[in-house]
């Protein structure tokens, strides 16, 4: 007999058990991660650290952070980072560095280690962004205008999430908190991200593009997983978490035109893999033992609930927001999730936490979670309060800049074209000492042991120039003919100085990366290393081909870069200005997707009347490839329709309330049993009513809604009978209805 094997197995009871306590929660309304965590709860009763299968399902739980992350990845993206603002950039780092220190110095009057304390504030600082989304579904808060700063918040704290996974793995491993050690690690890892992110933004798309016809599903899906897997290597290998690694893939992946086609095929994979990793969570906890821990658990508890409401709400407002806004957003962020299990998790392979601070840094996420839709919802009671018991004084300082955070006024030349300068050559200059570095490392040694020598070091100074070429070329003229420059030099005769004097900087950077080349190739004097420097230099920017080739990889770069936000751009039916002009007051814009079963659908907007009813007004509605801007009052609803409207908070959630309504209906019919039409045969009988009556008058049709499709009459089939006729003793007569009705009929 053939003997399953022991993974197989395993996996199977993770999954029945995980479906299992999955269908409980649904019934019951509560968050699925919360099934799976009580799911591995349920299976540590019967699996232990001494059973064999542990093992096994560790090794699941990692396959499962590695798509957990992944998934995380491409719904994260650095595009989406950059267009957080500065309310989210403002709220998380306050929000962040308080979380820690209050979670430090908990930790410490616990009696625990710096280390276990450390960690603690890493937990503390990052919260859950599926619940919070979850959340947001269920109380439709999804259209409200706090829920664009609580999803902003949530972005940079995955970022920040991700750093600190890092920064705490170099602190456990060297157990010391050295300032020298932790600014060569951050060097390190944003050294990775920006490479790969560069590198991964200029090749991937055109990868993408020119297999473009050959990308069915399952080729994009097992290309995604194959470039994801490559990257948890390339990350494991540089000494990073294979965690790092699918994040990283995923945000490049994110940037791409096929990311949302990638994330659709890619969900079902998270989901699966996602759902054994928190199992994996709740197999950890042990249930006897946490009554020792009850009061750890409960004081924690109160202090992530209470503590980040307060810094939450705090940091929104030190944003730039009002008070309104700050509270629903703090409110939302009061609890802590999947990340801090990450990093729970990683304290423990480390052996930096103890077992005990796992399970209750779980049991703090449980019980937060638990909680998290009432204390969302107490943002607004809380609101009230406020505004009747705060002095008018402390309300007005509090509401005094509204608007948020702007960006600052770019009319200063010398400010935009030193911006612009400095991050172009920050860039260029760092993929050159990328490409010096890696190719000193591996390509020298490689070439010498097929060409020892001068000759070997010959040639690979040559290629590494040439390779380097377009970037040098980019840092000295790069800007030098922009608009900005020209201006500031026909201005005044003062600005031709300094403007000088950053070409000479940019000239004497470039020089010093090929001495330090030359030198550690050919270890000649200084001196001729710097001709050979200048002269390399010159040919460099004399070159047209060279020229050429950094103008192409720039334009390539950028085109990669902003091909999805382009589309976007040109699908979107409204101009940012617009958003941005409408977002600086209490009104903003959401967008409704019209189902066919809306009562809405094939009605005028002069008869629906929103702004009446609803208070809201239609902007545009966006039918296929078509855009309706400013719609007049004979223009009709369609199924399938987008529908932009402008509102305030209040009036688009009734709006949506009131859709929602409909679809619950609709959701209700579709649960609904319907029964299936079939067709049968009967014969007339003597005594049946049936008998001198025509197929009109016999009440078939029109009263059991049934179809006479033939009749068998003395040998002779009759086919799609005339409703006239009329029916005789011993006529078989066939039918097509629902299978009760027919019953019905036959006993006429």
């Amino acid at each position: 007999m053939e003997h399953i094997s022991p993974l197989i197995q395993e996996l199977t009871l993770i999954l029945v058990t995980a479906g299992t306590v999955a269908l409980i929660f649904k019934r019951l309304k509560q968050p699925i991660v919360l099934a799976y965590i009580v799911a591995g709860i349920i299976l540590s009763f019967f699996i232990t650290e001494d059973n064999p299968e542990y093992k096994n399902i560790e090794t699941w739980a990692e396959i499962g952070i590695i798509f957990l992350l992944f998934g995380l990845g491409l719904e994260f993206s650095f595009k989406k980072l950059m267009k957080v603002g500065a309310t989210a950039v403002i709220a998380t780092s306050f929000i962040v560095i308080c979380m820690i220190a209050v979670g430090y110095f908990l930790g410490l009057c616990f009696g625990w280690s710096h280390m276990a304390s450390l960690f603690l504030g890493a937990m503390l600082c990052i919260s859950s962004t599926m619940i919070i989304i979850k959340v947001f579904e269920d109380l439709h808060y999804t259209k409200k205008n706090f829920a664009g700063i609580v999803l902003g918040v949530l972005i940079m704290e995955d970022l920040v999430a991700v750093l600190l996974m890092v920064l705490l793995s170099t602190i456990a491993v060297s157990n010391k908190f050295e300032g020298m050690e932790m600014l060569y690690s951050l060097f390190k890892l944003a050294t990775f991200l920006l490479f790969w992110f560069l590198l991964g933004t200029y090749l991937i798309p055109i990868l993408l593009r020119r297999a473009k016809r050959f990308l069915d599903d399952e080729t994009i899906m097992i290309l995604s997983l194959a470039l994801c897997l490559g990257m948890v290597f390339l990350a494991t290998t540089a000494g990073f978490s294979s965690a790092l690694g699918a994040f990283i893939m995923g945000s490049i992946l994110a940037e791409t035109m096929e990311s949302e086609r990638i994330e659709k095929l890619v969900l079902p994979i998270k989901n699966l893999f996602g759902a054994i990793f928190f199992v994996s969570v709740g197999l950890m906890i042990r249930i006897s033992s946490l009554g020792e821990h009850i009061v750890p658990i409960l004081i924690i508890t109160a202090v992530v609930i209470i503590g980040r409401m307060i810094i939450s709400t705090g940091g929104v407002l030190l944003a730039g927001q009002n008070l309104k806004t700050s509270v629903s957003a703090g409110f939302s962020l009061a609890q802590i999730g999947e990340f801090s299990y990450i990093i729970a998790a990683l304290g423990m392979g480390l052996g930096v936490i103890e077992d005990s601070l796992y399970q209750i840094i779980v049991s703090v996420s449980v019980l937060t979670i638990f909680v998290t839709p009432y204390v969302v919802q107490l943002a607004e009671p809380t609101n009230g309060f406020l505004e009747k018991h705060l002095p008018q004084k402390w309300q007005n300082f509090l509401n005094k800049n509204t608007s948020g955070a702007h960006p600052i006024n770019q009319n200063n030349l010398w400010k935009k074209l030193l911006t612009e300068m400095g991050t172009i050559v920050s860039i260029y200059y760092f993929i050159s000492i990328v490409i010096v570095n890696s190719s000193l490392a591996y390509a020298v040694p490689f070439v010498q042991e097929w060409l020892p020598g001068i000759k070997g070091n010959l040639l690979t100074g040559t290629v590494i120039v040439t390779i380097l070429a377009p970037f040098l070329r980019a840092i000295i003229i790069k800007k030098n003919h922009s608009v900005e420059y020209s201006t500031l030099w026909s201005e005044s005769k003062s600005n031709r100085g300094p403007l000088i004097s950053t070409i000479v900087f940019r000239v004497i950077i470039c020089a010093g990366l090929i001495v330090y080349l030359l030198h550690e190739l050919f270890h000649v004097n200084i001196f001729i290393n710097i001709v050979l420097a200048a002269v390399i230099l010159l040919l460099i920017t004399l070159s047209q081909k060279t020229k050429a080739r950094s103008r192409a990889m720039e334009i390539r770069f950028k085109e990669n870069f902003n091909e999805k936000e382009k589309y976007r751009e040109s699908k979107a039916p409204l101009t940012k200005g617009f958003v941005n002009h409408v977002m600086e007051r209490d009104l903003h814009l959401s967008e409704f997707e019209i189902k066919p079963y809306f009562s809405i659908v094939g009605k005028t907007l002069k008869e629906l009347n929103f702004r009446q009813i609803f208070g809201i007004s239609i902007v545009t509605i966006v039918r296929g490839a078509m855009r309706i801007n400013i719609p007049n009052g004979s223009e009709r609803i369609y199924p399938n329709d987008h529908v932009i409207v402008l509102g305030t908070d209040k009036q688009t959630e009734f709006f949506q309330t009131r859709l929602e309504e409909k679809r619950k209906k609709y959701e209700k019919l579709e649960e609904s049993f319907v029964p299936e039409v079939k067709m049968r045969q009967f014969q007339i009988s003597p005594e049946s009513r049936l008998i001198g009556e025509t197929i009109r008058t016999s009440g078939i049709q029109e009263i059991y809604g049934c179809l006479v499709v033939g009749i068998e009459r003395n040998e002779t089939s009759i086919q799609d009978p005339n409703l006239d006729l009329t029916l005789e003793e011993g006529d078989i007569v066939w039918i097509i209805g629902e299978y009760e009705n027919i019953l019905k009929i036959c006993e006429l």
